[in-house]
């Protein structure tokens, strides 16, 4: 990598925990926490390359509206990560989000309303305090499966929250 060149995991670094309150940014966090299961949040958005090139640079509407022939020809980059129920799955959730967008308006403020338009704050002693699951991770992905969102268990709709920075958890003591 050239000096001066940014790192393709800038993009993550410069948005984990920021509060976002675009809908299409928030599709691109849901989808690395889809694709993410079974790996790690880097190692998922890592692939934000082959995300962009394969699912009409995030955009929503085109992404609702892909069919099985788009599916396989996501299957076939070996630049991406190839799990046709992840890649169903972001399909199914970007028209899960078109649904939400005329029921509340915006994405954003649907996943908003959980945390009461602020960022939840969380605080704890020590770092392996910090959970992968809360009751509220809970009833998010309760809500959203509702709401026909799939991939969304308790645990990446929490990195989803935490990574779109609805939810932020504050270690106090960083030494030890």
């Amino acid at each position: 990598m050239k000096k001066n060149q940014p790192s393709k995991f800038d993009w993550y670094h410069n948005q984990w925990g920021k509060p976002t309150h675009d809908d299409r940014l928030l599709f691109i966090l849901l989808t690395v926490g889809t694709f993410q299961a079974g790996l790690s949040w880097k190692a998922a958005a890592g692939k934000l390359d082959a995300f962009l090139r394969n699912f009409h640079n995030m955009d929503i509407q085109k992404v609702a509206a892909m069919m099985p022939d788009d599916v396989e020809r996501i299957l076939n980059d070996p630049e991406m990560i190839r799990n046709p129920r992840k890649i169903n799955a972001t399909i199914q959730n970007a028209q899960a989000i078109l649904a939400v967008q005329k029921e509340y308006g915006s994405f954003s403020e649907y996943m908003w309303d959980f945390v009461g338009g602020v960022p939840h704050l969380n605080v704890y002693e020590e770092a392996y305090e910090v959970p992968n699951v809360t009751p509220l991770s809970k009833n998010v992905a309760k809500d959203m499966k509702k709401h026909g969102f799939t991939f969304v268990g308790p645990v990446v709709t929490y990195m989803f929250m935490k990574a779109s920075g609805m939810i932020q958890d504050e270690v106090l003591n960083r030494e030890g």
